[in-house]
């Protein structure tokens, strides 16, 4: 397990950005946390870390946006919106989950049945005594090259 603290939107863009620049393909990052925390942040710096050009934003209300153009497709996932698991078989999440690229899921503990073991678990908080923009990220699950 790892813990990495930002203090800044910023700080937590350029972490994802550190591990986009690491990612191998086939990895599936799994980010949970409070709405408002940071995710798509995230995400955006890790888009920007594998040489991703595309403006990403959340896919909240069509499960998924595929990136292409980096070093590794990107499947950015939203499923705080899923109804019922059986969505994810109607979008092909197979294809991505064991493709050639790399998965970001947000709200992945609502289809916890369904990740594979090898995915690597994002969570993070906001901590409203140690400022506005304080944010706790505890990765599990990561490679021992991580960051």
């Amino acid at each position: 397990m790892m813990v990495r603290e930002t203090h800044s939107p910023e700080e937590t863009h350029a972490f994802g950005r550190e591990l986009g620049r690491q990612a191998q393909a086939g990895e599936i990052y799994c980010l949970n946390g409070d709405l408002g925390v940071g995710k798509t942040v995230f995400t955006q710096g890790f888009a920007e870390g594998l040489g991703i050009t595309d403006i990403v934003n959340s896919p909240t209300f069509t499960i998924v946006h595929q990136y292409e153009g980096g070093r590794l497709p990107l499947y950015h996932f939203d499923v705080y919106r899923i109804g019922d698991i059986e969505e994810m078989d109607e979008i092909g999440y197979e294809d991505c989950f064991y493709g050639e690229g790399v998965c970001l899921i947000e709200w992945s503990e609502l289809i916890d049945e369904i990740i594979p073991e090898h995915a690597i678990r994002v969570r993070l908080e906001k901590d409203p005594q140690k400022g506005f923009s304080y944010r706790k990220i505890t990765m599990s699950g990561c490679r021992d090259d991580a960051i």
